[in-house]
């Protein structure tokens, strides 16, 4: 049976939470297969709010399978606070429902002080990290030094890796202002948290795949979205994973031709959190009335969201390197009284027009928006339940942004609410 992938096309924070908790109601299997918690996803179900950092957003449909790939970075606290706040309120009841893959690697405390520290130390040039420890860790991984969940449960293993780590780390920190960590205060910490996450440690990969051989439907959460790639983003202002839709077979423990569908999301406009090039910014009162009317703050961290018109050049971009099969549209509903509404088409750049992004810093600099306008509308949306119901404006700015960047429509979310959606295509294939 196929996997279907979510993934973002702009800067994160597109609403992938909402879309996965929709999707999974089809789903048997909801896996994440990247990032930490430096993600967060909003879900509003019966008007109650959830907010989830780790466990992936199929958690709120009973008898949904939530996993957490390999490919993730793990803090095991707030992995432990979310499982305890997800029972309060009668979810993850039973232990089965929850999968940690065993080759994830884990973010210690000493990723988050080098992660502060090191945002300290970049002043003006900081990349707006959310301080979550999640790069330090990634670098752990690849620097063949991370200690994976499997290994919390092998003390002598852990001790030895803790204390190769740590020597080096514990020479840095006198001079990024951060003291010195014991390998005892790391075990200690880890013992807090050891029992209470064994029962759902495992191969993820080997039930994934098993699950796929027995025909369940397999839905694939991304975190972050794909202008944050480290390989394809606007580095360096991006995340330290891979958001792109290829990355989800090896962060899921996969094959890649187990990928049968992608979904992309994207906001009827664009928001981008922290530093980095950002063309159709709006700092003006425009700016502002998007981020108060979209309610534009981080779900993890709090902090306001940076936010402009549409642009359809990252999502172009977004689309061919995740291929990308449909496009769902959220939070149409924020541009309502907005007259005219502009839409990016393309960038100029030195005399010359790009219909992709730049490959630098300097292109970006220099990236000038060309904008098509579309006139706006003043009726509301939230209550509309198909697309023959939406005014005549807003259905003509919906084809003009999909006309822009190549991508059929699948869904529109018209507000926070599950039932604040409109289906348009298929999704799970």
């Amino acid at each position: 049976m196929p996997a279907t992938v979510v993934v973002g096309t702009q800067w994160g924070d597109e609403g992938k939470g909402k879309i996965v908790d929709l999707l999974a109601a089809d789903a048997d299997l909801v896996v994440r297969y990247h990032g930490g918690n430096n993600a967060g996803h909003t879900l509003v179900v019966g008007g109650e709010k959830t907010i989830l950092n780790l466990v992936p957003a199929g958690v709120l449909h009973p008898g949904k399978v939530c996993v957490l790939g390999p490919g993730m970075v793990i803090d095991p606290e707030v992995l432990v606070r979310e499982i305890d706040a997800l029972k309060a309120r009668g979810y993850l009841g039973d232990d089965r429902w929850l999968r940690v893959s065993e080759q994830a690697h884990v973010i210690l405390p000493y990723h988050r002080a080098l992660d502060r520290a090191r945002e300290r130390l970049r002043e003006a040039g900081a990349i707006g990290t959310t301080g979550r420890g999640i790069g330090p860790a990634y670098e752990d991984k690849m620097a063949r030094t991370g200690v994976r969940m499997g290994d919390l449960f092998d003390l002598a293993e852990l001790r030895e890796t803790l204390t190769r780590s740590l020597r080096e780390k514990n020479e840095l920190f006198p001079f990024l202002g951060e003291r010195p960590v014991t390998v005892d205060e790391i075990l200690a910490t880890i013992d807090g948290y050891r029992a209470r996450l064994a029962p759902y440690v495992t191969d993820t990969g080997a039930e994934v795949r098993a699950a796929i051989t027995a025909g369940k439907r397999v839905l694939l959460e991304g975190a972050q979205g794909m202008l944050l790639d480290v390989d394809h983003g606007t580095y360096p202002f991006v995340t330290s994973s891979n958001c792109v839709a290829g990355a989800a077979a090896a962060g899921a423990g996969i094959p890649p031709k187990a990928l049968t569908r992608v979904v992309g999301i994207t906001k009827a406009y664009t928001t981008r959190v922290g530093g980095g090039p950002f063309p159709t910014e709006l700092t003006d009162a425009l700016g502002e009335r998007l981020r108060a009317d979209g309610d534009e703050y981080g779900a993890t961290t709090g902090r306001p969201r940076r936010c402009g018109w549409f642009d359809a050049v990252v999502v172009r971009q977004a689309i061919a390197l995740s291929g990308v099969d449909g496009l769902a549209v959220t939070k149409l509903d924020v541009l309502t009284g907005m007259d005219p509404i502009r839409l990016c088409v393309a960038y100029e750049v030195g005399g010359r027009r790009l219909e992709l992004p730049p490959a630098t810093q300097r292109g970006w600099h220099d990236a000038t928006p060309i904008y098509e306008e579309c006139p706006g509308w003043t009726e509301p949306l939230g209550r509309l339940r198909s697309l023959d119901e939406l005014p005549g404006k807003a259905r003509r700015y919906l084809d003009a942004l999909t006309a822009a960047v190549g991508a059929p429509l699948v869904l529109l979310s018209i507000g926070a609410g599950r039932e604040q959606t409109i289906a348009v295509g298929p999704t799970l294939a």
